[in-house]
Order: structure tokens, then sequence, then C-alpha cells
């Protein structure tokens, strides 16, 4: 979003980010980009209703580890051939 001259804020900026990169490269990755969004949400799920969440389990851990390496990988391979401006 940087290198197109766009900033997310703070408010609902997550949220943003992954619907603005969803509508751009979804398809063809959308299998890779999904599971960022459910992750996304538990996250905020756990950290600001805390009491109302239930805890977030390592075998929930465990099953994403797998999502978080195909981003990764997907972020080193797009990001040093982005245009800088």
């Amino acid at each position: 979003m940087q290198n197109q001259g766009l900033r997310a804020t703070s408010r609902g900026g997550h949220i943003t980010v992954y619907e603005a990169v969803r509508a751009q490269l979804d398809p063809p990755l959308g299998p890779v980009l999904r599971p960022f969004n459910r992750m996304r949400a538990r996250r905020n799920e756990v950290e600001y209703r805390s009491s109302e969440a239930p805890a977030v389990t390592p075998e929930e851990v465990a099953a994403d580890v797998s999502k978080v390496e195909a981003l990764i990988e997907l972020a080193e391979k797009a990001i040093p051939k982005m245009p800088r401006y």
C-alpha cells in the first residue's frame, strides 16, 4: 500500500491492509492470503476480549505454522520486487 501512496490508519489498519492486498492478489494467491485474516481476527479476539475468548492452544498454533511460513515465503519473494517510491 505504501508503494501506491496509501496508508492504513491505526483504526482498522490490519483489516484494511488485508482487504487491499486480497483485492489485488486474489486470485491467484487467495489460498496463501486467507489464513492471515482468520489469524488476525483470532489475535484480536484474544487480545481485546480476553475474558470471553478461549485461550489459544498449542494445537491451534501448530496448525497455523505452515500457513505463517507460506505468508513469510510470499513476502520474501514479493517485497524485494516492489518498486520504491
